[in-house]
């Protein structure tokens, strides 16, 4: 019965966005209903209870493996295997969502999650070398799939429940994604300090855990029939695949940062660990400040988000090149050049990433895919994959390029790959009205333009 109610006023919900959008119903202001609202608060529960947890290793891990005996290429495989075991588990989770239950789904994952980050938070009494090695692996990998269990479920979510304000949504989104990112190394740093290396895992742990009960009570239940369609159909559309490496290459850089940038920051400007938190904070924090405006501008206005991805792209990728700065521009690594371009690429990487998911969503309707959970979890799932493999790319080869280069090389690599990734997609934009169809315009095109915030909010 509750199921009926949900889809009875989804279709409401729907039809009233395409009368507004049409002109019909001019008077009428969309807004959120009772359901929509659970939605957003059970998402924004999920984004800032898991990247609090995720983010806390930064400032402080690295240094506490060189005390067991991890070199840095062994600590970057560590911070990579998560991405790997996510990567995996999005594509598995992402297929079966709807037999599994998203709201469970998402659920269960939390709790995994929660439970290894306190678990996380013992292995300091675990005896150096292999075995301290060999824990981290195990405990990592099992976190990272209710890690993926959890982000896969709400992304197909919310692209159900907002289907005409994705970017939107996500950018909303990016303030909790961005403020657990941003409390996440500053409070981890704090406690690691303070209280030693088990406390951050105990206490940010239990905050994951506490996070279940919350979503099982707001989350509403959302069905659907198993699809027929496939990751590998979704993935080898040209337009997706392109897609899929601008995520790959910004994810690579963010994962690339994890393992080397703390280290670099204490080495070259000789700061405490407290204040390395508060470098990783510039990153994020402009992230999740810009990344709002910049979802309501790509879903009022969806012809600028190729343009959106595409500056965005070269600007990151010129912040990755200064961070060092890169030996061949011959200047002075300095602390405000350092943080400026962090700055920097943290609002590029808003313009470039927001963008994306929406670009999926559409490219797969356009191509035959059915409009339902089913195709969004492959999506969900496929970005959840792609961005994982990344942030598994970037701290693997990165800590190796430190290693056997210098983090200065090892950050322009990052850069060109960036500016590798956007050119092709840039030529893609350039070619593609010679290819394209003409097709008439649709209600849900309309509908896309239709603001999800009116002025009774």
């Amino acid at each position: 019965m509750e199921d009926d109610e949900i889809e009875a006023e989804s279709r409401s919900d729907s039809r009233a966005g395409a009368e507004d959008s049409n002109g019909e119903a001019a008077g009428r202001k969309p807004k959120l209903s009772r359901k929509n609202i659970f939605t957003l608060v059970s998402a924004a529960s999920v984004n800032f209870s898991s990247m609090i947890c995720y983010s806390i290793l930064g400032p402080f891990f690295p240094t506490e493996a060189e005390k067991k005996g991890v070199n840095q290429t062994v600590t970057g495989l560590i911070f990579g295997c998560y991405a790997l075991c996510t990567l995996l588990g999005s594509l598995v989770l992402g297929k079966y969502i709807v037999q599994i239950g998203a709201k469970f789904m998402l659920c269960a994952g939390l709790f995994l999650s929660g439970g290894c980050t306190v678990l996380f938070g013992l292995l300091d009494r675990v005896p150096h070398g292999v075995p301290f090695i060999l824990m981290c692996f195990i405990v990592r990998s099992i976190d990272a799939v209710g890690f993926a269990a959890a982000m896969t479920s709400s992304f197909a979510i919310i692209a159900k429940a907002f289907p005409n304000n994705i970017a939107t949504v996500l950018g909303i989104l990016e303030i909790f994604t961005g403020l657990g990112l941003v409390l996440g190394p500053p409070l981890g740093g704090f406690l690691y300090q303070s209280f030693g290396y088990e406390i951050p895992f105990i206490v940010l742990g239990f905050v994951l855990i506490l996070m279940v009960p919350l979503n099982i009570y707001v989350l509403p239940s959302y069905d659907a029939t198993p699809s027929k369609d496939s990751f590998w159909r979704l993935f080898t559309l040209p337009k997706i695949s392109l897609l899929c490496f601008l995520i790959f290459s910004m994810s690579s850089c963010f994962g690339f940062l994890d393992p080397t940038m703390s280290l670099f920051v204490i080495e070259k400007f000789h700061l405490p660990t407290g204040y390395v938190g508060l470098v990783f904070l510039v990153l994020a924090l402009f992230n999740s400040l810009s990344s709002p405006l910049l979802g309501i501008v790509s879903d009022k206005m969806p012809n600028t988000r190729r343009w959106l991805m595409v500056i965005g792209g070269i600007t990151a990728a010129l912040g990755y090149c200064f961070l060092g700065p890169a030996p061949f521009l011959h200047l002075k690594s300095q602390l405000w050049l350092f943080v400026f371009m962090l700055a920097l690429t943290g609002f590029s990487s808003g313009m470039t990433c927001i963008p994306t998911l929406p670009e999926i969503v559409k490219c797969a309707y356009e191509n035959g895919f059915e409009d339902d959970l089913s195709t969004l979890g492959l999506v969900s799932g496929l970005y959840g994959a792609v961005w994982s493999f990344g942030t598994f790319f970037g701290p693997t080869v990165g800590g190796f390029l430190v290693e056997k280069f210098s983090f200065e090389w090892a950050a322009a690599a990052q850069g060109g790959l960036i500016f590798i990734s956007v050119l092709f997609l840039g030529i893609y934009y350039f070619v593609e009205p010679c290819f394209r169809r003409p097709a008439t315009t649709s209600v849900e095109e309309n509908e896309e333009r239709a603001p999800l915030l009116s002025n009774h909010i």
